[in-house]
């Protein structure tokens, strides 16, 4: 299957295209800056609580005549551009791939060849947000403003947040079973020059997220990674983490040489020799420079508490106490572990809220990137970290719906990994507002490695946007049903295998997506007893009607968006983390006696909030001889202010053996 790199078929009808848009931009322009006037977000409302009264009227009263006149002039020209654009659009390509070249860190090929080196399998990391760019307009009618800032600003929170280095500490104590919540720098604070080779005696320094620096040392990974071979450490397979073991001798106390030689390696901008003394071993990783971006609001440079450690258990003997002491983390810089990690024993993997993008995220799924300069913004800004994207996907005019489609169906997808063939349906039965987007389901197949054999090891990922409008439960049955037929007909029509020549090994199947429907809600019951949740799993959830204890909502209360406690990552994180802040800023499943949009009201509730955007996974379908388990699920708050969605992380284990087949 080809990969389409441009809309349209020839440069012929892509000038044209582009003629037709610029007579109706400005028309376009003018009716979302006008409207946009009459619908002021909270944050602007406080920015102008100082401002006397009439102050902003007389401001509409001077622009509005103003706007008008010059709609007015730019009307006939638009609908001349329209009456071109419309029937273009009937030669109009479903979607664009964009693939960036000459990348400075590793490339999707590269990645490839991690397969074969990781014989006993490989994780794979999946993110799902609903971003909201909507045209400015209709952007606030959630709440949220200026989309094009805002779209700049996403991505590069998404850059700064998976490309950070992943560090992992290994503490050998029985009595550990919980994932640390230490600081951004809980081993040293990388910020080179003078301090490079400075230690912190009395307590690990807390390094927000707009702090922290570093440089790119691909390559120094690169060679360390192949000179580690076969030494056995956890999760070889994993780009750009650090691994710190520590071993659980001496009651737990580590030694000055212990602690030079962490912080000295963490500071080090070149490889370092690990003092031979030292229980720790250390594997240094690259630092990716922190660009902007990374603030908790656009106009807020605070950075979130999030950690980059997580502390897994160990053969060994040691307390949680001494632990704690052994590695100097500052009591007021962490999180109950307890409320963070493995809170419910019986759980097989890790959960948490997390004030970043997982690092070293592998594929990206977005919703609702509707308005298209918001769309080459963050395309432009994903690009730095994802070498494969899929944007402006859908249709327009009448051309393959029933209905008129104003915009597209607001579907993005990213991928560190080659993307092999990708296919796009509009959902037909679409009702109300929702029946001017092409809502639909995008279906991609992406190659993650190859065996010894030179079988290509590849992945099915889908991302869909159902219907929204909360009684409409047929509509989205009937969706559901949709997007099942088609994915089995793209795995059909894209499988280059058979059962006695295998010449694929599929290696997971994943949903992502906004459902709009929760599995809490009363009103929600056709839509969560549905069939898709008979061959695909939901890592959050028990049963219908019925969500895992620590799984939280993901719609938050628009009203309450700018408000101080959570309108940075770190805030909106401690907030969520409590059963009563999440009564006050998310968005709860609705009943006979309670309003959905109560906030601060919402006392006698019960669960955790509407979970609206999902991520699925089956095992039907892969290849026999391995096993797809979920690493670890995060509910992310790294958008905090620009969005009224959560967005959501899992990371997959697909366990091969000791062998490849």
């Amino acid at each position: 299957m080809v990969l389409y790199t441009s809309p349209f078929p020839n440069s012929f009808l892509s000038v044209l295209h582009s003629f037709s848009w610029g007579l109706i931009f400005p028309c376009y322009w003018l009716v979302d800056r006008l409207v946009g006037s009459f619908v002021p977000t909270t944050y602007e409302k406080r920015q102008r609580a100082d401002d006397p009264c009439y102050f902003h009227a007389l401001c509409i009263i001077i622009t509005t005549p103003i706007y008008l006149a010059l709609l007015a002039a730019s009307l006939p020209f638009a609908l001349l551009g329209f009456l071109l654009w419309s029937p273009l659009q009937s030669a109009r390509r479903p979607y664009v791939y964009s693939r960036l070249k000459g990348k400075h860190h590793a490339s999707g090929a590269t990645l490839l060849t991690e397969w074969k080196a990781a014989g006993s399998g490989k994780s794979f990391c999946f993110g799902s947000a609903n971003v909201c760019l909507l045209p400015d307009s209709l952007a606030r009618f959630n709440n949220v403003f200026n989309t094009q800032a805002r779209a700049k600003e996403i991505g590069q929170r998404i850059h700064n947040g998976a490309s950070r280095p992943q560090i992992k500490i290994y503490i050998d104590s029985p009595t550990n079973t919980s994932i640390s919540a230490a600081s951004f720098s809980s081993l040293a604070s990388p910020q080179g020059g003078e301090n490079t080779n400075r230690t912190v005696n009395a307590g690990i320094k807390r390094t927000t997220s707009m702090e922290y620096k570093g440089d790119n040392c691909a390559s120094n990974n690169s060679e360390e990674r192949e000179d580690k071979g076969g030494s056995g450490e956890p999760n070889e397979g994993e780009e750009n983490s650090c691994i710190v073991r520590i071993n659980g001798e001496d009651n737990g106390h580590m030694s000055d040489t212990e602690t030079d030689a962490i912080n000295g390696q963490a500071h080090a901008s070149g490889p370092a020799e690990p003092s031979l003394e030292s229980d720790a071993e250390i594997s240094k990783t690259p630092n990716h420079k922190q660009r902007e971006g990374d603030s908790g609001s656009l106009d807020s440079y605070s950075a979130s508490r999030e950690s980059l450690v997580k502390v897994r258990v160990g053969d060994g003997t040691g307390d949680q106490s001494t632990v704690n002491n052994k590695l100097l983390y500052k009591a007021s810089l962490m999180k109950k572990t307890s409320v963070r990690k493995k809170k419910h024993t019986d759980e097989t993997f890790d959960h948490e809220i997390s004030a970043f993008f997982p690092a070293n995220l592998d594929f990206l799924c977005l919703q609702e990137v509707f308005d298209k300069r918001a769309a080459e913004k963050l395309k432009e800004q994903l690009h730095h970290y994802f070498e494969y994207i899929v944007y402006d996907v859908g249709v327009y005019s009448c051309h393959g719906c029933c209905s008129f489609k104003f915009v597209n169906s607001g579907l993005l997808f990213a991928s560190r990994y080659p993307v092999m063939d990708a296919a796009y349906h509009c959902y037909p039965n679409g009702r109300g507002m929702d029946a001017l987007a092409s809502k639909g389901a995008l279906f991609l197949k992406v190659q993650v490695g190859s065996t010894p054999q030179d079988q290509r090891i590849v992945g099915y990922i889908s991302c869909t946007h159902l219907q929204a409008i909360a009684e409409d439960t047929t509509v989205r049955c009937e969706q559901l049903d949709m997007l099942q037929d088609w994915l089995s007909e793209f795995r059909k029509s894209t499988s280059s295998s058979s059962t006695a020549n295998p010449e694929e090994l599929v290696a997971f199947d994943v949903i992502c997506g906004d459902l709009n429907f929760d599995n809490c809600s009363s009103d929600d019951k056709l839509e969560q007893q549905h069939s898709l949740f008979t061959h695909y799993k939901d890592p959050c959830r028990i049963g219908p009607g019925e969500d895992k204890p620590w799984a939280i909502g993901t719609l938050l209360d628009p009203e309450g968006l700018y408000d101080e406690e959570v309108c940075t990552p770190d805030n909106l994180q401690k907030v969520l983390e409590s059963e009563e802040g999440r009564k006050g800023y998310l968005v709860y499943p609705t009943s006979k006696n309670h309003s959905s949009s109560q906030k601060g009201r919402k006392a006698s509730l019960k669960g955790n909030g509407r979970r609206i955007d999902y991520m699925l996974y089956t095992e039907e379908g892969l290849y026999l001889e391995w096993k797809v388990e979920v690493e670890e699920f995060s509910f992310i708050t790294q958008l905090a202010g620009l969005t009224d969605h959560l967005p959501v992380a899992m990371r997959l284990m697909v366990s091969t053996g000791e062998d490849d087949p």
